[in-house]
């Protein structure tokens, strides 16, 4: 399953907190009293079992090497991202691998938290693996961190009220006003609250156009004429008969309750809500059905935001060389197939894609293969996280949007955040 994503919440009184924490955190480090080393693996929480099973399986290759501790980070980004922050700020020895965000390795990278991949082990982290996923965990030509999983959203409908799917956004608000009109399920089921997932939204339609959000060295706003369609579009969705009247509250999880409530035509949204729909609505999965993401125009296919986790090794380990070759295990290919098959996330090696295991339960294998081959990624930049919360506070509720000022508007608040300059609290 995919994990809900919140609007990152600040915390300036952790910073000076720090100092009183190191002796605490201090007796957390990797040590081994003459048995195997204990690596502890900082990641998402996961229900399925799926990374546990990674661990032992690891645990048991190293032969005697290494013991991988799986420690649950909290369930949000935002409290994933505060704890990660505040143990390795105190220079937590204790934390040998952790899972980031893909907007994550940039800040961790300049801020010194977390070690580069070079040589032999770059060569295989790198091996095989979806191009854009390697983008995610670079940083000024730099690998900072290895492809756990990847992600990207499809459309998904139902084709029992939509024969053909659409290729474009106009197209896909048409069919669903005219099912409206007929007195059908109609609404197309977007993230729309005030946070990341508002962000990637935006992303997806602005790279879609063929923009960007910031300039290629990531030291100012872009925008542009693609970002004013953007928004545009954002707003067409919110004031036409798609529009969920729940749209801008609206979170990867709702979408799919709501589609799975039958009200909905369309969704947009992870390959997570296809075995859901199977499990909850039997009778509706017999017409749940997925197609590449709505471009902005129907000759012009979408570029998606590309999603996942990235695995790094900590900067303050005791144990570097243990972290790195537990880490090329824990994203081995049988992990990440048991990750995708028990765990729903798509993989982030290719060949996985063409495996006969994976694509019986993912049928709509290769079109998350497309989507990834020509995913877009977010800004890169230390400052993502205050440019992603100002993009989903300016363009939030999207019914308010106003094109042309609000992009105005957005571009002298990513100013504001890229002129942070350093940490991001």
């Amino acid at each position: 399953m995919r994990r809900r994503r919140t609007l990152r919440a600040r915390w300036p009184a952790a910073v000076a907190a720090l100092p009183l924490l190191a002796s605490v955190l201090a007796g957390c480090g990797s040590s081994g009293g003459g048995g195997p080393v204990t690596l502890n693996w900082y990641n998402f929480p996961d229900d399925s079992g799926a990374l546990q099973q990674a661990a032992e399986r690891c645990s048991h290759a190293s032969k005697g090497q290494y013991q991988i501790r799986y420690n649950k980070l909290p369930r949000t980004a935002d409290g994933q991202r505060q704890q990660l922050v505040r143990r390795l700020a105190a220079h937590d020895a204790g934390v040998d691998i952790m899972g980031l965000d893909v907007t994550w390795p940039a800040e961790f990278a300049e801020a010194g938290w977390v070690r580069e991949w070079t040589g032999a082990l770059k060569a295989q982290a790198t091996t095989d693996t979806l191009k854009a996923a390697v983008q995610t965990a670079t940083w000024k030509d730099r690998l900072y961190a290895v492809p756990y999983n990847s992600n990207t959203q499809l459309l998904w409908y139902r084709d029992d009220l939509v024969p053909v799917p659409p290729k474009s956004w106009a197209e896909m608000l048409a069919q669903a006003n005219a099912l409206a009109k007929a007195g059908k399920p109609h609404y197309v089921e977007i993230q729309g609250a005030q946070y990341e997932g508002l962000t990637v939204w935006f992303n997806t339609l602005v790279t879609s156009a063929g923009g960007s959000i910031l300039t290629p060295s990531a030291q100012a706003p872009s925008l542009g004429p693609p970002a004013v369609v953007a928004a545009g579009i954002m707003r067409a969705t919110a004031r036409s008969a798609a529009a969920d009247p729940s749209l801008s509250n609206q979170m990867e999880d709702e979408n799919r309750l709501a589609m799975e409530s039958g009200t909905a035509a369309f969704e947009l949204n992870y390959p997570f809500v296809y075995p859901s729909m199977k499990a909850n609505q039997p009778k509706l999965f017999q017409h749940f059905r997925w197609a590449p993401y709505p471009g902005v125009t129907a000759g012009r296919p979408a570029t998606v935001t590309i999603g996942g986790i990235d695995l790094a090794v900590g900067a303050y380990s005791k144990h570097p060389d243990l972290a790195f070759q537990a880490t090329l295990c824990l994203r081995n290919r049988d992990n990440q197939l048991t990750n995708a098959l028990k765990g729903g996330l798509p993989p982030s090696l290719r060949s996985l894609y063409q495996a006969a295991e994976l694509t019986k339960s993912y049928p709509f294998a290769a079109d998350v293969l497309n989507a990834l081959d020509t995913a877009s990624v977010r800004p890169r930049t230390p400052a993502y996280q205050n440019v992603s919360i100002a993009i989903a506070h300016t363009l939030s509720p999207p019914a308010g949007i106003r094109p042309a000022s609000t992009v105005s508007d957005l571009r002298g608040q990513i100013e504001d955040a890229l002129g942070s300059k350093g940490l991001i609290p």
